[in-house]
């Protein structure tokens, strides 16, 4: 299968590619610059020049492709705060994938995330039948869903706050790492046992393909391997080998300590993917979280 991915030099594509081109895949990635065409390249697969905004290109790209992944959102408006402008670019980006499909039968997995569950009203463990009517990043992950009513085998992964591993440069977890070493201790909120689900990139990647494959059109599946990991517990490794405090950050300071993150870390998340486990035969394999903190990687200066 021809495969188009969209974010392909990112943390998660970094994965997704080698597991393509492992199972037989030819892989085409976007690439905006010299630097990800390069690293795109690195990963075996070939190079289509074009931007998460160039929409005439993403369809010519789908167009030509057996099938599509969709990575790429602008996360770096998002840190910088202008949340609105990237949710708007990620759904304008599937419409055009979207519309490029129609008809075809063939299949287009998008990307969300389980915090859209919280966002979406869902209380309690979060299952892949739980959706929300609307909202940022729920709109498109509903557009893609419904474009099995177009002719497509569309399907949504969506991917805990932490996916983690030595691929993650950007992610929560680097960032959490960074907040503690400039306050000179590790933090959480309130008592911290609200719970993050949390999945290993390689595992995750694994997922997609699956999804590519196999899903059936309009569906949704959780590249969930730890259902909930108490923050107290993230916070505890990172302190453990940063060599700091772990400490419950006051609550008029929690903007200060963790910035663009402040409003996402004492959020309960907890996410069930015993769907996606069952259905797809998804059997993720790789260490923990806390186990791939306790790797080091993460904290290598």
């Amino acid at each position: 299968m021809r495969v188009f991915v969209t974010g392909a030099s990112g943390h998660i594509g970094s994965a997704v590619i080698p597991d393509l081109i492992s199972a037989g895949h030819e892989v085409v990635g976007l690439a905006r610059s010299d630097a990800s065409a390069a690293a795109v390249e690195a990963l075996g697969a070939s190079v289509h020049r074009g931007s998460l905004d160039d929409l005439d290109s993403l369809q010519e790209a789908a167009g030509a492709a057996d099938g599509v992944i969709h990575l790429a959102f602008k996360h770096q408006e998002m840190n910088a705060g202008d949340f609105d402008a990237a949710v708007a670019a990620d759904l304008r980006a599937v419409e055009a994938l979207g519309d490029a499909l129609a008809g075809s039968g063939k299949p287009l997995v998008g990307t969300s995330g389980t915090l859209m569950l919280l966002f979406g009203g869902v209380d309690g463990v979060g299952t892949e039948e739980d959706s929300g009517e609307a909202g940022p990043r729920i709109d498109a992950e509903n557009a893609v869903v419904a474009l099995a009513g177009r002719g497509v085998r569309s399907s949504v992964v969506r991917l805990p706050p932490t996916v983690h591993s030595s691929l993650d440069h950007h992610g929560f977890v680097p960032a959490l790492v960074t907040f503690a070493r400039a306050a000179g201790r590790a933090g959480y909120v309130g008592d911290g046992t609200n719970r993050w689900p949390a999945v290993h990139t390689l595992d995750a990647a694994r997922l997609y393909r699956q999804a590519l494959e196999s899903a059936p059109a309009g569906t949704r599946w959780h590249a969930v391997a730890e259902e909930g990991v108490p923050f107290r517990e993230i916070a505890g490794a990172i302190g453990r080998h940063l060599g700091l405090p772990t400490e419950s950050i006051p609550a008029e300071e929690v903007g200060a300590y963790f910035d663009y993150l402040a409003f996402f870390v004492p959020l309960d998340n907890p996410t069930s993917s015993a769907r996606t486990r069952e259905l797809l035969d998804w059997n993720p394999t790789r260490p923990g979280l806390v186990a791939d903190l306790d790797e080091g990687h993460y904290f290598d200066a």
